[in-house]
């Protein structure tokens, strides 16, 4: 793995930490900011719906601008929303800072996947997505503990400060370390990108990154008052039990991502019959507080396992447009992260506890396990059509690359 792509994953892990750890910060901002814990809940939906909407947007307004000078000023511009976050006086303001943080975050991922795509042979992209997601993992086995934990003894503003200092460690890496990448002979077109759009496997795998995700997050952002008012944990015990869940995510990565670019569809689908389970014996067994603490990290493990062969089989369906497709995973992966949420909020305030969260996300990746069938129906139905329907001239089979991508 080039230098380049380690710098990537340890930016992810400012980007990570900010965009998770919320998870154990609720009931804080909840009580300063005078609002209900499903209503917080929903800061973690404004993140994700920024990731959605900016993904795809920086990636195109970025296109033809050089990588290393566009992700130096989405981290800088990244930093400066978390310190708009720390001083945040009211609810409203907040939520604006997470929106504007999120926008600089989804541009920073998108236009980082695929320069770490980029750098590696075509077998290796999800192990170069396993180093960025690893950042991420460690995010949540460091980040998103010391996040809680200087919420629970210093008020929930000094853990934005406190990412504010790590994205600025993130930028002179990425000023120092990420090279001059050339920019290609032939500028990239938005209009030939977009076309990847029209593909039905896109789509379905935007559903998949989706209904994975959000399942798992639909636990997650709740976590926190699961454990405390039905496994009958004290508060200080929630940054050990989220770094567990932290832990879990970086063997999931580990593994994953060194399986996945062999055995794709298997790790997806061994991964989300995981999370199912999982899932659904902690909406069962919740009030036992060991079971609580060993699913959390069994849940990190099988969510970030399915995550490279995930992100890979976007690039690998979506291969004509890198930019793209980095940036239409990112926002699949936070379409999951918005519709989770709110999902477990909607539970929530229907008044069916904080279990509910749990067999919500159950049906999500229930639901998700339908999606990667249909995926994997596609690609064979694509593989034989142009088997069946090969050209008799066989420069005119090279001139259709796009129909042997899956």
């Amino acid at each position: 793995m080039p230098i380049a792509v380690h710098t990537l994953g340890l930016a992810v892990f400012a980007l990570g930490t900010s965009e998770f750890m919320l998870s154990g910060l609720l009931p804080e901002i909840a009580d300063d900011m005078n609002v209900s814990i499903p209503r917080a809940g929903l800061l973690i939906s404004a993140f994700a719906i920024g990731m959605v909407v900016g993904a795809p947007l920086l990636a195109a307004a970025t296109l033809r601008l050089p990588r290393r000078t566009t992700l130096i000023s989405l981290i800088s511009v990244f930093g400066m929303g978390q310190i708009a976050g720390a001083l945040a006086p009211t609810y409203e303001i907040l939520f604006a800072s997470r929106v504007v943080s999120a926008f600089a975050c989804a541009g920073f991922w998108a236009v980082g996947a695929s320069v770490a795509v980029a750098m590696v042979d075509k077998g290796a992209r999800a192990r170069a997505m396993a180093v960025m997601i690893g950042g991420l993992s460690i995010a949540n086995v460091l980040g998103v503990p010391a996040g809680a934990f200087l919420g629970e003894h210093f008020g929930w503003r000094s853990a934005f400060w406190a990412v504010a200092a790590a994205s600025a460690v993130a930028l002179v890496g990425v000023a120092t370390l990420i090279p001059r990448i050339p920019v290609p002979t032939e500028r990239p077109q938005l209009r030939q990108e977009l076309r990847i759009y029209r593909d039905g496997q896109v789509w379905v795998q935007i559903a998949l990154i989706t209904l994975a995700g959000g399942g798992v997050f639909c636990a997650f952002s709740y976590l926190a008052p699961l454990l405390t008012d039905v496994a009958g944990l004290d508060s200080a015990w929630v940054p050990s039990v989220l770094g567990l869940f932290g832990l879990g995510a970086l063997v999931g990565t580990m593994v994953g991502g060194r399986i996945a670019d062999a055995h794709l569809f298997g790790v997806i689908f061994s991964g989300i019959v995981a999370s199912t389970v999982f899932l659904t014996v902690l909406g069962l067994f919740a009030s036992v507080a060991a079971v609580a603490v060993a699913l959390a990290f069994l849940i990190g493990v099988s969510a970030f396992y399915t995550a490279p062969a995930l992100n890979a089989r976007m690039f690998n369906v979506a291969g004509a447009a890198p930019t793209l497709a980095g940036a239409t995973a990112t926002a699949a992966f936070n379409l999951g992260n918005t519709s989770g949420p709110w999902l477990g909020g909607v539970v929530i305030d229907a008044d069916f506890g904080y279990k509910s969260p749990a067999w919500a996300g159950a049906a999500m990746t229930l639901t998700a396990l339908a999606a990667a069938f249909l995926a994997l129906r596609m690609q064979k139905g694509r593989s034989v059509t142009v088997t069946t329907s090969a050209p008799k001239e066989r420069g005119e089979l090279r001139a259709q690359p796009q129909h042997t991508r899956g």
